[in-house]
């Protein structure tokens, strides 16, 4: 009888201390508004699929792997779809704007939280200073800038997404809109083209469409398997933010009934938009017409004679890198505030503006980006590449977290802790475990793309002991605040 009591009283409290926590992690989200519309959250798991990996790097990746590249995207979108799904799950058990950041927290404690955020600000922070250099080099591509320093358009673009970003959630919800408007709009034009040359079977530049253009250069690997398997690692990348739907879940009305349609789509977005692109570039044209430095598409409606298809194309590039920052932006500005309600970074990120945005956080990533832009003329190009490939670890960091965030949620489900959600990650735990086996192959794909890949692959240690060094330091911040909060009792609170 004496045990049962005992057994009583210990659940009991167990279920107070879980109570506890949950309010504890309610109360991170105070301050933020629900102004993000379900258009705004449809267009951005939309347009976040859709970058300058598409645009762009298309055109090396066909040369590299020939047709073989919408296997290789296919295959890299299933599992970017699964981890789309495990964010998914982690949004319906609770949405929150600190997003993967705070799952870690809940589900696998304080440090590791630790370092999903701080890597995930590196990818932004770093990110950031790419964007606003390509946009500068985007507006060189007209004459009439030609004479404009380019520090001029790199700090114009960052000043106005910064402004739109302070100004409230709304007016990011509605950049983001339109960013993606453009870019859907652009290879939505081109899979209407290309599908009727495909089904009329017209020419294009002397040759006529077909699946035989694949058949007679080479099939689906020209150059074997070996290629198309290591471009993994650099066709993974161009799915990178997909996951910033997650973030965007603790600020969108009715959260629960808008995130899984929008995660739902993605896989047939990635279908339709990569599988679908590179398809039909390959049937209208030889895969060998493409080259590494121009996009494909400029190529093909260069190929019908479209007059200005240049410039057309450089507005939906630059369109992609203004979307890029803006997302940037957005994110670490959450992600540095979520680190600081759990003691893992300063409490000036805790700072909220009377329209809801965690503006320091924003400032100080605007800040970063500003002295990465100078950085990129004071250090030499190879070793400005070698930090901008830092990128490669923090998107495969952030991936992981939020994979293992739900492999520990369904473990506090089994214990009973929390409730299982209805919108759940397909064939898991086995997709779960699945989905880490193929990062950590593409980490290992990642470490043979000599000399960058194989530098980064090397630099962990240092990063590792980099986050060691900022852990400890964030614990002894934590430990002094305690002493402080028990000197003097009246700081609780402040």
């Amino acid at each position: 009888m004496k045990k049962q009591k005992i057994q009583s009283l210990s659940a009991v409290q167990c279920g107070s201390e879980l109570k506890d926590r949950s309010n504890w992690l309610d109360s991170h989200e105070s301050g933020y508004s629900k102004h993000l519309k379900k258009r705004h959250v449809q267009m951005m798991a939309l347009g976040g699929a859709i970058g300058t990996g598409l645009f762009l790097g298309a055109g090396a990746r066909l040369q590299i792997a020939g047709p073989a590249l919408a296997v290789i995207y296919l295959v890299c979108g299933i599992f970017a779809f699964f981890i789309l799904r495990a964010l998914g799950e982690l949004v319906m058990h609770r949405p929150s704007s600190g997003s993967f950041v705070s799952y870690t927290r809940e589900f696998m404690g304080e440090r590791a939280s630790f370092v999903a955020g701080w890597m995930y600000f590196v990818v932004w922070a770093l990110t950031g200073v790419v964007d606003i250099t390509a946009i500068a080099i985007y507006m060189k591509y007209w004459s009439v800038f030609s004479d404009v320093p380019q520090w001029v358009f790199a700090l114009s673009a960052l000043g106005v997404v910064t402004l739109m970003n302070m100004v409230g959630v709304k007016w990011f919800g509605e950049m983001e809109f339109w960013f993606a408007v453009i870019k859907v709009a652009a290879i939505s034009i081109f899979l209407v083209i290309g599908s009727f040359f495909f089904a009329t079977g017209h020419e294009v530049a002397g040759h006529i469409p077909g699946l035989h253009l694949i058949t007679d250069n080479g099939g689906i690997f020209p150059h074997g398997l070996l290629p198309a398997i290591i471009i993994v690692q650099g066709v993974i990348f161009a799915y990178a933010s997909i996951e910033l739907v997650g973030t965007a879940a603790g600020e969108t009305a009715d959260a629960r009934k808008v995130i899984p349609k929008a995660i739902n789509g993605v896989i047939w977005r990635i279908s339709l938009f990569y599988v679908g692109s590179v398809f039909l570039l390959v049937t209208v044209l030889p895969w060998t017409a493409y080259s590494a430095n121009v996009s494909p598409f400029v190529t093909f409606f260069e190929a019908l004679g479209v007059p200005g298809i240049g410039s057309v194309m450089n507005i939906v590039v630059m369109t992609a890198a203004l979307s890029s920052l803006n997302s940037g932006l957005y994110a670490t500005g959450r992600v540095l505030r979520s680190l600081a309600m759990g003691g893992s970074a300063p409490k000036m990120f805790k700072r909220m503006s009377s329209q809801g945005v965690p503006y320091m956080g924003i400032l100080v990533t605007m800040g970063i980006n500003v002295f990465g832009v100078v950085l990129n003329f004071l250090i030499p190009a190879q070793l400005f590449e070698l930090l901008l490939n830092l990128v490669s670890l923090g998107i495969l960091s952030t991936w992981a977290f939020i994979v293992l965030s739900q492999i520990n949620y369904r473990r506090a489900v089994k214990r009973g802790e929390v409730e299982l959600v209805s919108f759940r990650m397909p064939g898991a735990p086995f997709t779960s475990w699945l989905t880490l086996v193929f990062l950590l192959v593409v980490l290992v794909l990642l470490a043979f793309d000599y000399p960058n890949g194989t530098y980064t692959v090397l630099s962990i240690p240092l990063v590792a002991g980099a986050l060691m060094l900022g852990w400890s330091k964030a614990v002894r911040s934590k430990a002094k605040g305690s002493e402080e909060i028990k000197s003097d009792p009246s700081h609780v609170g402040a």
